[in-house]
């Protein structure tokens, strides 16, 4: 049976033929996950597994992940440390491959987090100078409602005793 064994501290995989049948008796109707208790391949390290480090393919390319490695703060400039990768080709000049550093923050960054916080800000203001105007509004209408009325229940009560002195000037008359 085949067995492919990795070892993510150095990088490296190897598959292990193995025939013996005690050893192989531990892995039987168990789940391969991703830790598997392998004491019956033997105690000693094995050989182009343990004892060789490959080396990374990809470097990080996200800036915190960059800072993680480098132990950089956030005053240190990420791109510096960027892992570059050379390019030599005969007969062209030697040039160097590097990612670009996604979430890296740059000034446009900032500025734009700023508007946003501003843009916040000023529709919250909005927001309460227009509760505060339809106060105001409402406060007006009512007043304004408020005189109507009496001036209604003044015009009604002149137009009564203008109506009750004619009809009394009128009887008046015809005595």
């Amino acid at each position: 049976m085949k067995l492919n064994v990795s070892f993510p501290a150095t990088g490296c995989q190897k598959l292990i033929e193995v025939d013996d049948e005690r050893k192989l008796r531990t892995f039987y109707e168990k789940r391969m996950a991703t830790e598997v208790a392998a004491d019956a391949l033997g105690e000693k390290d094995m050989p182009g597994l343990t004892d060789t480090t490959m080396p990374r393919r990809l470097e990080p390319k996200r800036a915190s992940r960059i800072c993680k490695l480098f132990n950089l703060s956030k005053e240190d400039d990420v791109r510096q440390y960027v892992v570059t990768k050379p390019l030599n080709k005969e007969g062209k000049k030697p040039r160097t491959k590097a990612p670009k550093i996604q979430r890296l923050v740059t000034p446009r960054v900032l500025q734009h987090k700023r508007r946003r916080i501003a843009l916040k800000k000023q529709h919250t203001k909005n927001k309460e100078e227009a509760a505060e105007y339809a106060k105001l509004l409402a406060k007006r209408m009512e007043a304004k409602e408020k005189r109507q009325k009496q001036t209604a229940k003044r015009r009604r009560l002149s137009s009564l005793r203008a109506s009750t002195s004619k009809s009394e000037s009128s009887q008046n008359e015809m005595f």
